[in-house]
């Protein structure tokens, strides 16, 4: 599928798959959408917690670990990320995303960088407060139990890749997720509520980021 990458409303870059119509992030900002959805409404939520363990779902242009990683070092949380991907982007369309420059953060490209040419299944210590292993692997493939404290589930849209947004799928989140974590996503549709709720998450609506009206939050007991 042929893809390029593209500026969005807020200067930040994000990756256009033509063949589906689709974005990476939203058109209306890829940094805004990041720092709302999954840091304002995801890791603000944890401000007490001194360790953290955070699943991505769908790593992709390794945008929401890199602000995460600049929010731990402000913070001082120590966290231990997971991020999955079966198709990685790649070092050709890395090299012209322009986050470190729109997030003011040319102290920290050499992070950025190691998050991707790093090797796939392969814990490393990007700094003595952030680890990061990268699976390779199919959402359908991920088998962990309770390990999680927050997920950021960032794939693809229900309107392209609705398999990615099933009950089956949710399951395997809810297994995944520690008692009293969360689950944070841009999605706001019907049906991807219902299909949290039945696997036996408790979920509730909040506001969008930009562009976007609602937004879901998913939590266990």
């Amino acid at each position: 599928m042929k893809r390029r990458v593209v500026k969005t409303a807020d200067g930040s870059t994000t990756i256009h798959l033509e063949g589906w119509n689709e974005n990476y992030h939203s058109s209306h900002g890829a940094i805004q959408e990041a720092y709302h959805v999954f840091i304002d409404k995801g890791l603000d939520c944890f401000q007490e917690k001194k360790k953290l363990s955070i699943l991505e779902i769908g790593f992709g242009t390794g945008l929401n670990a890199f602000i995460t990683f600049l929010e731990a070092k402000k913070s001082g949380q120590e966290l231990a990320y997971t991020g999955v991907e079966a198709y990685p982007v790649s070092n050709e369309e890395i090299a012209l995303l322009n986050y470190v420059e729109e997030l003011n953060a040319q102290d920290n490209i050499e992070i950025f960088k190691e998050m991707h040419i790093s090797e796939w299944g392969q814990p490393i210590a990007l700094s003595p407060f952030f680890q990061l292993e990268k699976r390779k692997q199919f959402f359908s493939e991920i088998d962990d139990v309770e390990k999680f404290d927050l997920i950021y589930f960032d794939a693809f849209g229900a309107r392209v890749q609705p398999e990615l947004w099933t009950e089956a799928i949710f399951q395997r989140m809810y297994n995944a997720m520690k008692s009293g974590g969360i689950l944070v996503t841009y999605a706001a549709k019907g049906s991807v509520r219902r299909a949290m709720q039945e696997v036996g998450f408790m979920v509730e609506k909040l506001p969008g980021p930009p562009g976007k009206r609602e937004m879901l939050r998913a939590s266990r007991d």
